[in-house]
């Protein structure tokens, strides 16, 4: 009948008692779709082989679909629990100068952030003022105008809260030293108590791919909530 060795009994004994063992071998089982369709010859279309085929490409799609949302759901929630150990390290210093200390220090490292400036606007106090010096690099003060005028960019309209951005960053006073290498910030406007006295909230980070315009803000918007009530405590 044929020239090939015929299969082992105990192979083929174990076959028989284990049909699932091919079926669940996707390797085996284009072998021996193949040998079937060669059998065929070519003047006969498989529909069961086309249809498996198809049926083998959309499984390999779901997978990676569901591979996709197992790692989106993984880093949503490191980037929940990171928020959440950064807010509990910024509620813990019980003065003003410590407080501002703690954001450039031990919060920016939780967030894993180059820089963190908090930026309030007013005509009185230069930025030059001994007292600011006084209190660390982290307070910036700029006059009116200049907040709105930072986070306007090509892709955001006015009025925006949270902007992200891949771009050098546009105010040497702002980083100071850290100016030639911040790549990507993420700008978070604060609502103080007083229309006079806007804040904003900037991180920035060496790194061009940490913030993206087309990355979630709802936990920045998360911190900078908790952020902007912590300090209208401080300034009352």
């Amino acid at each position: 009948m044929s020239d090939r060795a015929p299969i082992g009994e105990d192979l083929r004994a174990r076959l028989i008692s284990e049909p699932e063992v091919i079926l669940e071998d996707r390797d085996l089982m284009r072998a021996l779709i193949a040998a079937n369709e060669r059998a065929m010859g070519t003047n006969i279309v498989d529909l069961r082989g086309i249809a498996m085929k198809r049926l083998e490409s959309r499984l390999d799609r779901l997978e990676d679909t569901h591979r996709s949302v197992i790692a989106a759901a993984y880093e949503n929630l490191a980037g929940t629990n990171q928020i959440h150990r950064a807010v509990l390290r910024m509620l813990d210093p019980v003065k003003f100068e410590d407080f501002l200390h703690n954001l450039g220090t031990e919060v920016a490292q939780i967030l894993r952030v180059d820089c963190l400036r908090l930026v309030i606007e007013s005509a009185d106090a230069p930025a030059d003022d001994p007292a600011l010096r006084r209190i660390g690099d982290v307070l910036h003060v700029a006059p009116p105008g200049f907040i709105d005028e930072y986070m306007l960019t090509t892709r955001a309209a006015p009025g925006r809260r949270i902007v992200l951005r891949q771009a050098r960053a546009r105010s040497p006073d702002l980083y100071g030293a850290a100016t030639e290498w911040i790549r990507s910030e993420a700008l978070m406007k604060l609502d103080l108590g007083r229309p006079d006295q806007p804040g904003l909230l900037v991180m920035g980070a060496e790194d061009p791919h940490l913030f993206r315009p087309n990355q979630g803000t709802d936990l920045l918007a998360f911190f900078a909530g908790v952020f902007e009530r912590v300090m209208r405590r401080w300034l009352g």
